[in-house]
């Protein structure tokens, strides 16, 4: 259920990327906290793909607990990728929100309920009308503890799924892999420009 689909691009198709880290600023438009790596004692980091970045991040920056978030690139082979070249298809990443959260505050377990309600996880490579790979859905989990219960959360979900009429989730579940920042003009971007596109819609998926 939660693995990649065949139009992926191998390692050997994707494109070569660079060496050199995207340059960004450390600085939370929002809230002026960091958006680098390392943060503060006792946070805990998680990451999420549901289609563009743009207004992932904005659901997700909403939420009590939130520290500070980020955009950027994930679950592909191209290393250090531009916005341009994960648009081809051919680096294999998704867009993906990084979300630094206060435990003490907030929980894994809330997030997770934010990432099934604010989305469609069935629709494979594709979000509404955004189609291509790097819109894919995806839970990219920092610990056992969050890969047990994204897992344990997507069976319970799927239930909901099928009472309401749609498909099979394909959302990709698994452990982190290097998450690469995108462009400065990304980050925070529906702060900057509250106006912007966002095209994310929910499917009635409830997990209260």
């Amino acid at each position: 259920m939660f693995s990649r689909t065949p139009e992926m691009p191998t390692a050997d198709q994707a494109l070569p990327g660079r060496s050199a880290e995207m340059p960004v600023n450390n600085v939370n438009f929002i809230n002026k906290q960091p958006i680098c790596r390392p943060f503060a004692e006792g946070l805990e980091s998680a990451y999420f793909a549901m289609g563009c970045f743009w207004g992932a991040e904005r659901r997700f920056w909403e939420q009590p607990g939130v520290v500070t978030s980020a955009v950027g690139y994930a679950g592909g082979h191209t290393p250090n990728p531009t916005y341009e070249e994960t648009c081809t298809g051919m680096t294999g990443h998704t867009e993906v929100v990084l979300v630094v959260f206060d435990p003490k505050l907030t929980s894994y377990k809330k997030l997770l309920a934010v990432f099934w309600e604010a989305h469609d996880p069935t629709q494979g490579m594709r979000q509404g009308n955004d189609r291509g790979s790097q819109y894919r859905s995806a839970i990219y989990c920092t610990s056992a503890q969050q890969l047990e219960a994204a897992m344990a959360s997507a069976k319970l979900v799927q239930t909901q799924l099928t009472d309401l009429g749609f498909g099979e989730i394909t959302s990709e579940i698994i452990a982190a892999p290097t998450f690469y920042y995108a462009e400065e003009y990304h980050q925070q971007y529906l702060a900057k420009n509250p106006a912007g596109y966002c095209g994310l819609r929910g499917t009635g998926v409830s997990c209260g």
